[in-house]
C-alpha cells in the first residue's frame, strides 16, 4: 500500500506548494542529480530553505496541465487501459524526504502514467524511444516512492505525434536515485549548506541576497582559486572577441538593410525598427528640480565584484 502524505483534492494551490517543500517531489528530482537542463540542485535548495511559495510559471507549463487529461485519455485509447486521478501526495515509508504528487495510477497494475507535452522543436529528444534524463528521473523517483512495478511515460508531441513509453522498476537506479537525494536533503537542505555554485542567474541572486553586507577592512587570504581566476580571465578575453565579432555582423546587415524596416531568407527573418521611448533625464532633474530628485531617490545596497590581476 501507498502510504499517503496529505490528500490534495480540495486544498489550495498555495497549500500545496507549502507541502512541496517538506520532501522533494518527482519534479526536483532530476534538478538535483543535476539532469535538468532549465532547473538546477539551488533552485531546489532555495524553494526549499525558503518561505516564498511563488509559483515561477509559463505558457507551455500551463497548456501541459491543460491538456493533462487529453493526454491521459489519448493513453487510454492507445493502450485500452484505465487510469484514475490520485489526489494525494505520496511519501516514502522509509524516506520522509521523498514525495510524491503522480498524474495518475494505471487500474489493475502497480503502476502509473506521467503525462508530458513538448515542442515539436524538441521532437528529436523524444525519437527512438528516447526520454529526457530529467523525466527518467522523475518517473523512478516516482516508482521508489510509491513501490510501483513500473511506470508509463505519454507525449503529445503538438501537431506531430502521441506516444507512450513503458519504463520497468530498476532497483540499481532507484537505489542510486535515493543515495543522491538523501544527501541532498539531509547533508545540504536540512544543514542549511548550498549546493556547489552552477552559475546559474538563480544561484547568482540567492549568493548576493545571502551575503549582501560585506564586514568594513576584513580581509583573508586567496587560495585555490588561482587556475580557476586566470581561465576567468581567458572568458573574458574570449567574450570581448566574440562580442566584437557579433556586433561587425549586425553592422553589416544594418549596412546592407539600410532604411528596409524588414528583411528575410529562407532561414532568417530580421526586424530594425524605429522605436521611440520616454526617459527621465535624471542630470537635467537633478539640477533643475534637487528637491524633487531627492524625493525619489530610492537607496539601494548591493556588493561590487572586481577581479584585478597583480602583475609583479
Amino acid at each position: 500500500m501507498c502510504k499517503i502524505y496529505a490528500k490534495t483534492k480540495d486544498i489550495s494551490k498555495e497549500e500545496w506548494l507549502k507541502l512541496r517543500k517538506n520532501g522533494i517531489g518527482g519534479s526536483d528530482a532530476g534538478a538535483v542529480c543535476g539532469l535538468n537542463p532549465y532547473r538546477s540542485a539551488m533552485d531546489v535548495f532555495i524553494d526549499k530553505t525558503t518561505d516564498d511559495i511563488s509559483d515561477y510559471d509559463n505558457e507551455a507549463m500551463k497548456q501541459g496541465r491543460d491538456l493533462e487529461d487529453y493526454v491521459a485519455q489519448r493513453f487510454c485509447e492507445a493502450t485500452g487501459l484505465k487510469v484514475r486521478k490520485s489526489n494525494a501526495m505520496y511519501v516514502h515509508k522509509e524516506h520522509p524526504f521523498m514525495l510524491a504528487d503522480v498524474d495518475r495510477l494505471i487500474i489493475g497494475e502497480n503502476a502509473g502514467l506521467e503525462c508530458k507535452t513538448a515542442s515539436p522543436y524538441s521532437a528529436d529528444k523524444w525519437k527512438d524511444g528516447q526520454i529526457p534524463a530529467y523525466y527518467l528521473a522523475q518517473c523512478y523517483h516516482y516508482m521508489a516512492v510509491l513501490d510501483m512495478d513500473a511506470w508509463y511515460i505519454a507525449v503529445l508531441i503538438y501537431g506531430k505525434k502521441f506516444k507512450y513509453i513503458r519504463l520497468e522498476r530498476d532497483e540499481e537506479i532507484i537505489s542510486n536515485l535515493i543515495m543522491i537525494e538523501d544527501e541532498f536533503w539531509n547533508e545540504q537542505v536540512l544543514k542549511g549548506k548550498m549546493p556547489h555554485p552552477d552559475g546559474s542567474d538563480s544561484t547568482d541572486e540567492f549568493i548576493n541576497t545571502y551575503f549582501c553586507t560585506s564586514t568594513a577592512e576584513k580581509s583573508i587570504p586567496l587560495i585555490g582559486f588561482d587556475t580557476k581566476l586566470k581561465r576567468r580571465e581567458e572568458i573574458n578575453e574570449l567574450i570581448d572577441k566574440l562580442t566584437t565579432e557579433k556586433k561587425q555582423i549586425e553592422q553589416e546587415v544594418k549596412t546592407y538593410m539600410q532604411d528596409a524596416e524588414t528583411a528575410e531568407d529562407s532561414n532568417f527573418f530580421i526586424s530594425w525598427k524605429s522605436v521611440i521611448s520616454n526617459k527621465i533625464d535624471t542630470a537635467r532633474l537633478k539640477t533643475e528640480l534637487p528637491d524633487i530628485y531627492k524625493q525619489f531617490l530610492k537607496p539601494s545596497s548591493s556588493r561590487r565584484f572586481t577581479v584585478k590581476p597583480i602583475t609583479v
